[in-house]
């Protein structure tokens, strides 16, 4: 086995339970990145893997010599190297803004997800829930523009689609007002190839080519 950071291609290593591998699947996806991706599992031990030194984070992205961890790094990191088709705006105090919704994302509505799966069933559900009933209040922002208030698929996208894939996976439903603004958005995203490229399973090993 070629060691993690001795690799010629990038290489991702992922959970198939966390929301950030699952938005670093989707740019790898969208940008058509050429990489490999390995499937880190518990119960199985990944010497390469723990060669990195990064205390077991996932995702874990290795670009040669290059060993990057925390999903919002790896997701700007790819956004610059792979410039196009570009996921943040060009100028500096959009991207600023930007940053400031993933930051909010990842502080209101990951870390409700995180905890809740946590938790007994009753108390998960009522707290994803919440969750629900907080992301219709949006409803009107999610009616603004196709995708979140912008005109086109951004990293910002990259950071919501995950957390409403995982609230359909548990079944919840999206009724009432606001609603309907959300599902069109769902429907927007959820058809979109690289949404779709990202919830195949993937073995071990996987090189995706242009």
């Amino acid at each position: 086995m070629i060691a993690a950071n001795k690799r010629s291609i990038i290489t991702l290593f992922y959970d198939e339970s966390s929301l950030g591998s699952h938005q670093v699947k989707m740019v790898l996806a969208e940008k058509e990145v050429p990489h490999e991706q390995e499937l880190i599992q518990s119960d199985i031990i990944n010497e390469d893997f723990l060669e990195l030194g990064t205390n077991g984070e996932l995702p874990t992205l290795v670009d040669r010599d290059l060993v990057l961890f925390k999903p919002r790094i790896i997701l700007e990191y790819l956004d610059e190297r792979f410039p196009h088709p570009p996921l943040m705006p060009v100028y500096p105090v959009d991207r600023a803004k930007s940053r400031l919704l993933m930051h909010r994302i990842e502080q209101d509505w990951f870390s409700v997800i995180e905890q809740a799966e946590r938790l007994a069933e009753a108390e998960k559900m009522k707290m994803l829930n919440d969750l629900k009933d907080e992301l219709l209040s949006f409803g009107p922002i999610f009616a603004q523009k196709p995708y979140f208030l912008s005109e086109v698929f951004s990293l910002v996208d990259c950071y919501i689609a995950p957390i409403l894939h995982r609230l359909q996976s548990y079944d919840i439903k999206f009724n009432g007002a606001g609603s309907k603004a959300i599902k069109n958005y769902m429907d927007l995203v959820f058809e979109r190839p690289c949404f779709v490229t990202s919830l195949k399973n993937s073995p071990q090993k996987v090189i995706v080519e242009k």
